[in-house]
């Protein structure tokens, strides 16, 4: 017997419009505010599908259709969601995501829907979840309830991974002898002739 195999996508709302909008209001705060009552996942799951054919077409539509699309979790106060698709077909379900712009109701506001975690299982995608809004308490105690310069540049958090530009110089600096790509036409011409 053959598993099916699903996806789980842990997506958070943000509203880049509305920051420097409140004094006194962080911005990171005000980046993840809550998202209103109205959004319910049947709202969601319509808007996802329009999205989808809009994009993709009757292909895109098959899939999703055939695809078991549908949201397992949605909190209103956090704006995050969990979605559940078939694995063959989450990223036509993730492309569609970064196309939508606002929320799916009436005078719905401008948003970004940003894919933050994709996971083979439930379990995973609500323990991420769980560290993201701990740690979003964390900063919002920690000092950044100033107004920051670039309102953006926290969304993508800092990088992990220290930069690469240190590591190749390092490797440069111990190799002296010329890396095959370095020599010239002219040089490759008098090695294979001598």
């Amino acid at each position: 017997m053959v598993r099916i195999k699903e996806r789980y996508l842990l997506v958070n709302i943000l509203y880049p419009t509305e920051l420097r909008s409140k004094r006194g209001v962080p911005d990171l705060v005000l980046l993840n505010a809550p998202t209103t009552d109205q959004l319910t996942p049947g709202a969601l799951i319509r808007a996802l599908r329009a999205e989808v054919a809009i994009n993709f077409g009757d292909y895109g539509s098959g899939a999703i259709e055939g695809g078991g699309l549908s949201i397992k979790y949605l909190s209103p106060a956090t704006s995050t969601f969990i979605l559940k698709i078939n694995r063959p077909y989450y990223r036509l379900v993730w492309t569609a995501l970064t196309m939508m712009n606002a929320i799916p109701v009436r005078d719905g506001k401008a948003c970004i829907f940003r894919v933050i975690h994709v996971s083979g299982t439930i379990r995973r995608a609500e323990e991420e979840a769980i560290r993201r809004a701990r740690a979003l308490c964390i900063a919002v105690q920690e000092g950044h309830d100033r107004k920051l310069e670039d309102p953006l540049g926290n969304i993508f958090g800092q990088p992990v991974r220290p930069p690469r530009r240190a590591k190749q110089a390092a490797i440069n600096a111990t190799s002296t002898e010329t890396s095959v790509y370095e020599t010239s036409d002219v040089e490759m011409e008098e090695l294979s002739e001598g």
